[in-house]
């Protein structure tokens, strides 16, 4: 499990404790406080972030930061598994085979290796300032920034009147598509750029040790509206009592 963590990374809002314990640097208590903070802070939206967790210093921050996956970040490199030292490294590369940041952050980046090859590898890396292995690993992770294999689920039947958080409102019942089931609950994409959180006593009516018990990613499944934070982007939803369709 740890080998396939550390291989692709876990998304900082959505990774239960159990998980994130098994991200290189981390360990039960900063996986558990990282839980606590976002919980009480609302999602992260920087992976930088991350120092501000207690007991989270800056050695185990290097060690796990290019596993920690921020797709919320309006930095394109914090959806990457680039580490933040190479930031710089990455952001050159870009300026040296002719690419803007509006061309990365939209993934129009698929001929990137064909032009660092007419640049020249070793040069590049030099101009960089990082070696040759290390700079073709961050073209790697350009070419594929915060690819998830589950961007690839059905899309959510979307109501038109309900295209942004604020236009949720108690008592809503919305279609959705499972993005994430974890030990406390079941994250729903309902279509307002953040998923919603179905937790684990409300993923159905009688008691269940795991969500995966009732549904798996990908379902297409009927969610309630229960309570909406605005301020810390957090939606909580419900699949028990629900009105037939």
């Amino acid at each position: 499990m740890e080998d396939c963590v550390n291989a692709v990374g876990v998304d900082l809002n959505t990774a239960s404790a159990s998980l994130l314990r098994r991200v290189a640097g981390l360990n039960a208590t900063t996986a558990k406080n990282i839980v606590a903070y976002r919980e009480e802070n609302g999602i992260f939206t920087a992976r930088k972030q991350v120092l501000k967790v207690p007991k989270l210093g800056r050695k185990a921050y290097e060690q796990a930061a290019g596993f920690l996956r921020v797709p919320e970040s309006k930095q394109l490199l914090d959806h990457t598994g680039v580490h933040p030292e190479s930031y710089a490294a990455a952001e050159t590369l870009l300026t040296l085979c002719g690419y803007t940041t509006a061309e990365a952050a939209s993934g129009k980046l698929d001929g990137l290796s064909g032009r660092l090859e007419r640049y020249g590898v070793q040069k590049a890396a030099e101009t960089c300032g990082v070696g040759v292995p290390t700079l073709l690993d961050i073209a790697k992770e350009l070419q594929k920034p915060g690819r998830d294999p589950r961007d690839e689920l059905p899309a959510p039947i979307l109501r038109r009147d309900v295209l942004e958080l604020k236009d949720l409102k108690p008592g809503m019942v919305l279609t959705g598509t499972v993005r994430n089931v974890i030990d406390f609950g079941v994250f729903v994409d309902i279509g307002v750029h953040q998923d919603g959180l179905v937790h684990i006593s409300q993923v159905c009516n009688r008691f269940i040790k795991h969500p995966s018990e009732v549904v798996r990613v990908g379902d297409v499944v009927r969610v309630g509206v229960l309570e909406v934070d605005e301020k810390r982007k957090r939606i909580s939803l419900t699949m028990r009592d629900l009105p037939e369709a």
